[in-house]
């Protein structure tokens, strides 16, 4: 699944949301839909949709992934062309001479890819990952930040 980050509307942002959601509660579907186009069908079956959250200010945006379980190390934040992949393994840690009878994580990795706006500056974002949550701050590019104009008085 690929999703945008854009600026919006609150009523846009919104409708985006729920359908972000829709889209996570139902990965065999977003599968299915995803095999049309082979580069992609792969590695969405193969692994769980973390959720995120989008929040935008006037200097950028931050996403906010829950992805429990994923250490610093089997972390991959990347950036091609427009495209930003978050990519991560999960590392149950099972003690020695055990194994899982019932697991209810089957698939022990997240995958998500967002479709970055031309605003934003790929070049400076910042990435922090603690007890399991990552932040991702994409600053946006200065020329597209709001900017106050003073007004002369004569």
């Amino acid at each position: 699944m690929e999703d945008s980050v854009v600026a919006k509307s609150p009523r846009a942002a919104e409708a985006h949301r729920q359908e972000l959601n829709r889209q996570s509660d139902q990965p065999q579907a977003a599968a299915r839909q995803n095999a049309a186009r082979p580069d992609i069908a792969r590695r969405d079956v193969q692994a769980m949709t973390p959720r995120v959250d989008v929040l935008e200010d006037d200097t950028g945006i931050t996403l906010i992934a829950d992805m429990p379980g994923v250490s610093k190390d089997s972390l991959d934040i990347k950036v091609e062309n427009d495209a930003l992949s978050i990519e991560g393994v999960v590392s149950a840690a099972t003690p020695q001479a055990m194994e899982a009878t019932y697991a209810e994580v089957r698939i022990p990795r997240y995958r998500r890819v967002f479709t970055l706006s031309r605003e934003l500056d790929p070049g400076r974002i910042e990435a922090q990952l603690k007890d399991g949550v990552l932040r991702v701050r994409i600053p946006k590019h200065e020329q597209a930040r709001p900017q106050r104009i003073s007004v002369k008085v004569d």
